[in-house]
């Protein structure tokens, strides 16, 4: 596993950098509201290489930030603590769980040691305990899932299946000398390819690659609330600011658009990247917004005027961004191209910002 700086691949030789948008309003600037971006073009991404055949698919930080698991070129799920080492030999390894490949990771949002992986071919969701090397609870699914993400409390999970179609899992005893087990919740599958659950866990708003609207349902009747028009062709990517003031959404027509949360009208849109929108992740103040596509490299937009601040070269294209919920740091993910005559592919980690 090697460190090396992206900006000497020569796949970024060529990286056009995004045209700058008309200068926003006074009052909207970092100046005026009295904030001091950190400067992104000081720092430099530390590329981790992994030499694998296949590429990794998924990061995600813990909800304290110190820990950092990836996940797609087997059957391990691997956790680093990037602040003391992200050589390969650091990497805490959980394995056991999943009989093929794991595609996808999440932290619960109220426990750092307590996460989840799920493989679309051996149809699993696995929940884990990083402070021990044996997975809780391992549950058999009749749907490949390719995606999960935890409500608020912990206590709900909804994953999307490969067949577009989303699916509910809920924690609970089913006695009171029992302990809490997930098990599959008693509702409707719906349709639709990416979700997430709302700040206040009462809504989620759903995505379909082949639909241009949103919808915002509520929780848990799944009534829907809004259904706001959003991409052409489809929406494949969302992320809410932390604040609650904006939801981003991202699409084939590689456009970003940020809603505003209260009336659910397109605040602003942001049309630097050439490419689809793979993943969105918002910084841990709302202020920042980090952009994965399908071309490599990452955008860091502002979210309060969409202007661009940075465009920083990647190993490779990128299906997942995301911020550490405590500092501006950015992991993605990918797998390196290979090449006639050249060395054998490699996946990748990546990681851009300041971990001090």
């Amino acid at each position: 596993m090697s460190n090396t700086p992206a900006k000497d691949d020569p796949n970024t030789d060529d990286l056009v950098p995004p045209q700058r948008p008309p200068s926003p309003p006074p009052h909207m600037t970092f100046a005026a509201r009295g904030l001091h971006p950190p400067t992104f073009s000081a720092f430099k991404p530390r590329d981790y290489r992994i030499t694998s055949s296949q590429a990794m698919t998924h990061v995600a930080w813990s909800c304290d930030g110190r820990k950092l698991a990836a996940v797609g070129i087997d059957k391990v799920t691997r956790i680093w603590s990037p602040e003391k080492s992200m050589d390969m030999r650091a990497a805490t390894l959980f394995s056991g769980g999943h009989s093929d490949d794991v595609d996808y990771v999440s932290w619960n949002p109220t426990h750092p040691e307590l996460f989840c992986t799920s493989s679309t071919r051996d149809r699993r969701i696995v929940f884990w305990d990083a402070r021990q090397s044996r997975y809780i609870q391992q549950c058999a699914l009749k749907v490949s899932p390719v995606y999960t993400n935890y409500s608020p409390t912990g206590k709900s999970l909804l994953y999307a299946s490969a067949g577009h179609q989303l699916f509910f899992m809920t924690l609970g005893k089913e006695a009171e000398d029992t302990r809490e087990q997930w098990r599959l919740a008693e509702k409707e599958a719906l349709t639709g390819s990416t979700a997430i659950f709302n700040h206040a866990g009462d809504g989620i708003i759903l995505t379909h690659h082949s639909e241009h609207t949103l919808r915002v349902l509520d929780y848990p009747s799944l009534a829907v609330r809004e259904n706001p028009a959003a991409h052409v062709g489809g929406c494949i990517a969302v992320a809410l600011d932390p604040r609650g003031r904006y939801l981003a959404s991202g699409g084939y027509d590689s456009i970003v658009n940020l809603f505003d949360l209260q009336d659910w009208i397109c605040a602003r849109t942001i049309t630097d990247c050439e490419h689809s929108i793979n993943a969105l992740s918002f910084s841990h103040d709302g202020e920042f917004l980090a952009i994965a596509s399908t071309g490599a490299y990452i955008d860091v937009c502002a979210t309060e005027t969409g202007v661009s601040l940075h465009r920083m070269p990647a190993l490779a294209p990128s299906p997942t961004v995301t911020w550490n919920p405590n500092k501006y740091v950015i992991a993605y993910c990918g797998q390196v191209k290979p090449r006639e005559g050249g060395p054998p592919p490699v996946a990748v980690i990546s990681m851009f910002g300041l971990l001090e």
